[in-house]
């Protein structure tokens, strides 16, 4: 099943970045020579994305001017024009809510959601994996984190393992860890139906006092199901001070003209 579409949502505070965030936008911290928007960009191309939805705010100028100068400079850039538009997310209420923004965009189709926090360093575009198992399930890219940080995280409830799916009987957002029904953790890479907006516009707000893509997927399961993604590669938490770190040293390391930077830091820890 053809998917055409992607909704990057950048309308964030980056909270964790403070005080940097107040003059760039979180997607706009780099991974070395590229902004963390850029790598989604470049996933989202690869499997196959014609349109792309950044749903923005005041003060994300940055990440419009950015593209603005790729499309302009298409020869210093790999990549292929496709359509790019914004959408105003006026106050941060969520991951839900910032995916209801996009409504009049996607129309009667299934659409992609990326999150430019969750870096996964891969060969392949996780998301276009992800495109090649969808069947119109609702489908998440998963990863098993520790037991200490499911309440971080929407935690899938698997019914049963088929190779890199997992096939959810229910979903709970950020649990307790006496509550988590698995260490299965929902990622950043979503696969949805065009009928999400439906459950979303009507939805009350959930852990955090947000509108929480999550509980749309939980009460879609009955109709669509919920399919987790089991992918290649390795994922940053980039959101995190932490996470951006080990993101850039882990590339920094595969990059052969950078690796011996790598190598002398450590031998010189020793």
């Amino acid at each position: 099943m053809k998917i055409s579409k992607v909704v990057f949502p950048v309308g964030g505070l980056g909270k964790r970045f403070f005080p940097i965030t107040r003059a760039i936008p979180k997607e706009m911290l780099g991974i070395m020579d590229k902004p963390l928007i850029h790598y989604a960009f470049e996933e989202a191309m690869a499997a196959g994305i014609e349109k792309f939805i950044f749903v923005t705010r005041h003060g994300k100028d940055s990440i419009e001017d950015y593209f603005d100068y790729m499309f302009a400079h298409s020869e210093y850039f790999d990549i292929k024009i496709g359509s790019v538009c914004y959408v105003r997310q006026n106050e941060p209420l969520g991951l839900g809510h910032a995916v209801l923004c996009a409504k009049n965009l996607i129309g009667n189709e299934p659409f992609a959601v990326m999150s430019a926090d969750d870096f996964i360093l891969h060969s392949k575009s996780c998301l276009s994996e992800m495109i090649k198992c969808y069947d119109g399930s609702n489908m998440v890219a998963t990863v098993s984190v520790a037991p200490q940080d499911v309440d971080k995280y929407g935690i899938l409830d698997v019914d049963r393992e088929m190779n890199k799916l997992l096939v959810a009987k229910s979903v709970d957002e950020k649990p307790s860890i006496k509550d988590a029904k698995s260490t299965y953790a929902i990622v950043g890479r979503y696969l949805l139906s065009h009928e999400i907006f439906c459950i979303l516009e009507n939805l009350k707000p959930g852990t955090g006092g947000e509108i929480q893509l999550t509980d749309a997927l939980l009460r879609m399961i009955p109709s669509h199901g919920l399919v987790g993604f089991k992918f290649e590669g390795k994922r940053f938490d980039c959101g995190s001070k932490e996470g951006l770190l080990s993101a850039i040293l882990n590339v920094a390391n595969q990059d052969k003209t950078l690796h011996h930077i790598i190598k002398n830091f450590y031998e010189e820890q020793r």
